[in-house]
């Protein structure tokens, strides 16, 4: 049995679901600041406790980019230049916040960083509404 042969003809369906599955991370962690002004502000207290410039405006730029990224991801809708725009926010949130952060603290940002690598490298698949 050859496994490759078998299972290859899945990779745009694996593909899909993996950008569902990290699109809903994406999702559901910025949900709360996007619904609660409160919640919003205590991020931007996080983030300027943690050095960032202009902590409300870093604040709306993050939570707003992450959910944007990650409806993005889930329709297939520019998924090249979303995760561009992730892989420019976790590399800022691992070097601001996460440098001598516990793994499983770090974990989210690294393993959404690793993912928006991936979708830069590949683009979104054949199941896309709109670029790669």
């Amino acid at each position: 049995m050859n496994l490759q042969r078998l299972f290859s003809k899945y990779t745009d369906v694996s593909l899909l679901l993996l950008r569902i599955a990290f699109g809903i991370r994406l999702i559901w962690g910025t949900q709360d600041n996007i619904l609660s002004h409160s919640r919003m502000l205590e991020f931007a207290d996080f983030l300027g406790a943690n050095g960032f410039p202009f902590p409300i405006i870093s604040a709306h730029a993050s939570v707003y980019l992450q959910f944007a990224a990650g409806v993005s991801w889930i329709l297939g809708l520019w998924v090249r230049e979303s995760a561009l725009l992730m892989v420019a926010n976790f590399v800022v949130a691992l070097l601001m916040v996460h440098i001598g952060d516990t793994y499983i603290n770090t974990a989210p940002a690294i393993h959404l960083l690793t993912f928006a690598i991936f979708l830069l490298c590949t683009g979104g698949g054949k199941y896309v509404l709109k670029g790669q």
